[in-house]
This record gives C-alpha cells, structure tokens and sequence, in this order.
C-alpha cells in the first residue's frame, strides 16, 4: 500500500472583481473515485494568496455523482486534531489521515465552510465531464444537499489542492499540466478513455491554470488570473503529488499569441515574445525538475491557432518549430490528432473548433483524451 494523489489542482489568482472577500460561505466539491482506497488525506493550498485562510470545519461524505447530494454520514476532517485550522499565506497544509473505505467509481464529497471575511484569491477554473463545484451562503456543510435558495454551482476550485488515496501499491497518478487547453476537458477524457480500455488503477491529477506562460507572468490585476511563470509554478506543483510516475506537458502557446505590442495593449509588449530557443529551454527546465521527481515526460504538441485574433505568421512559424522539437522527444501529437493542413496552414478540423480558433470543442477534448489515453496504453 502507499499513498496516491487520486485528485488535483494547481492554484493561481481568481479573475478580480470588487468583491474580493467573501464570509459565511461553503464550498462544496463532487470528486470521482477512480481506484480504492483504505485512508485518505486532503491538502489545502493557498499558495497565490497574500493572507491566511480559516476554515471552520471541513467534511468528506459519500456522494452519488457530480450533484452535491451526500450519502450517509458526513465526517469531519482535522489538522492535528482540531476542527477549525488555518492555511498560511502562501502555503499549503494536508489534513490528519482518516481510515474510510472508499470503493471505485464512487464520489466524494469535499465541503468546507469559511466563517469569517476571506480573501478568495487563490483559486482555479476547471470544467470537464468529471468537474464540477459549489458554494452556499451560510453554513451548509452538514446539509445532505444544499438549499437550492441559497446555493449555485461554480468551475472555481478554492484552496483545495490535492486528495490522496492509501491504496494499492499497483496505483498511480498520471499528471496533466499546463495552460486553459488543459484546464478544460481533456484530461477528464483521458482518464475516462483509459477506465473504458480497462486501465483503472491510474488517476488523472490536473494541474493547469488559464492564460498562463511557461517564461513570464503578468504583475497588473488585469491579468493576475493567468497566473505565475512556468519556471515560478511548476516544482510546487509536481512535487505536492504523491504516487506519480507520468506527467503528460502541454504548455507554451500564451507565450506565443499574448504579446501585441504597448501600443495595442499596455501590458502585451513585443518585448514579451520569445524565441523558440528560449520556448524549448523552458520545456527542457521542465524535463529535468521531472527527473529529480522520477516522472516520465510525454509532450504534447502545441495545438493551430489558426485564425485566432492575434495570429500572424510568424507566430505560425514559432509554433511549428516548438512542436517540430518536441515530436523529437516523448511525443502525445495533440496538433495532428485534431488539426488539418490547409493552403499552406495548420488549422483544426472543422468539429474540434470550440469557434474561437485557439481551444478546441467538446469532440476536440475527446479526441485529446483518447490520443492521451492511446499512447500511454501502449506504454503500461
């Protein structure tokens, strides 16, 4: 037996709005169980957050899918005993282990309650077949279902980062990192593909945050969402994931399309724009953390853009000359699976186009994590 990370999330900046604090308030997270397990331990994380974080009592309960209804008791969880605890800025805190038997293809549910005025910064936004969440005014977290008056479902994740299983030492966790692409659907088909090709002793652990860039982060609140670098974000977090020997990459495309010049956007210069030398040597930083945390590497090709409201060739021709590196290494080609070759351009194929040129449609996603789910079949 060992522990096993059966769920995850990275942590960024929330998209700023006025109300930056929040009181009185659960939040409620439905996670699918992908293997069985004998003991589990939560890990909060506010990681992006300029100040501590308290919460008034956390809970797991059995739940019947991505609805927030909970089945039988709900249990509390503890830090060193106590009920109530605090994430320090900054940091991140795993819970006391809990023995719960927790059978396969089941749900559980996460729900915590946030008593005093709090700083919802630190967050993420995730959406796919298995993702969903919650909050509710006033505390809700012993409630078998939320009150429909008073509650509504959210893609935001708060604080919470990781869940580990113990479980059978034939268990692992396959990690998905990257940027929006990855943060939306496809690493919740990969590991649906790989549950329908009878492979059900991995989980799938997303660690992705929107608009984010593998060599530079923006400093102004406009973008605070789109979160730290690459070189900023990515030890914390591989490392935070237990029982992980893979670690599928697809990263680098904002680096490319987001800078515009001052001119057009203040916070967009040219000066932004890498070169692919530059672009292939963050991607090989991340190959060597991922040696010192023994995970093996597939690339994923950066998908067309196409079309997208920033293209321009030379953007094309960066594109193509990272992608053309990275079909050298590991390979998982994202770009040919759902792209076609057109006058002279790599455009998506017409059913993979989400419409705006740049992330890919449902059907686009499925194909993503059946390609995934393919080649890493090919490699158990």
């Amino acid at each position: 037996m060992h522990w096993v990370t059966m769920w995850g999330n990275a942590q960024s900046t929330v998209v700023p709005s006025p109300a930056v604090y929040a009181k009185d308030i659960t939040l409620r997270y439905p996670i699918f169980i992908p293997f069985s397990g004998k003991r589990i331990r939560i890990t909060f994380d506010n990681f992006c957050c300029d100040e501590d974080v308290r919460i008034e009592g956390a809970y797991l309960s059995l739940g019947r899918d991505l609805t927030d209804e909970t089945i039988g008791e709900p249990i509390l969880l503890t830090k060193n005993g106590s009920s109530s605890f605090i994430i320090p800025k900054g940091e991140s805190f795993t819970s006391d282990p809990i023995d719960i038997d927790l059978k396969e293809g089941t749900y559980l549910i996460i729900s915590f309650y946030l008593k005093e005025f709090t700083k919802l910064t630190s967050g993420v936004d995730i959406v796919g077949p298995l993702s969903k969440g919650y909050y509710a005014y006033g505390n809700q977290v012993l409630k078998r279902r939320l009150d429909i008056n008073t509650s509504k479902s959210t893609s935001w994740v708060y604080f919470l980062a990781n869940i580990d299983l113990y479980t059978e030492d034939t268990n692992e966790a396959i990690i998905c990192y990257g940027d929006s692409i990855t943060s939306q659907d496809w690493p919740d088909y990969l590991l649906l593909a790989l549950r329908k090709a009878g492979i059900r002793n991995r989980s799938v652990v997303r660690k992705a945050i929107s608009g984010t860039r593998i060599l530079r982060e923006y400093t102004c609140i406009t973008y605070q969402s789109y979160g730290y670098s690459g070189y900023h974000r990515f030890e914390h977090e591989i490392s935070s994931v237990a029982g992980a020997k893979t670690i599928l990459i697809q990263h680098g495309i904002n680096d490319i399309i987001h800078p515009v010049g001052v001119e057009v956007n203040p916070f967009r210069p040219m000066t932004d724009l890498p070169t692919s030398e530059e672009l292939i040597e963050g991607l090989k930083f991340y190959n060597r953390l991922c040696k010192k945390y023994h995970l093996k590497v597939f690339y994923g090709t950066l998908l067309p853009i196409y079309g997208w409201r920033t293209y321009q060739e030379f953007r094309e021709g960066l594109k193509n000359e990272v992608n053309e590196w990275i079909r050298k290494q590991a390979c998982i080609d994202f770009e040919k699976e759902i792209g076609i070759a057109r006058n002279g351009y790599i455009q998506f194929l017409e059913d993979c186009d989400s419409g705006d040129h740049l992330h890919p449609s449902k059907e686009g996603y499925k194909r993503m994590g059946s390609l995934a789910a393919r080649t890493l079949v090919d490699g158990l």
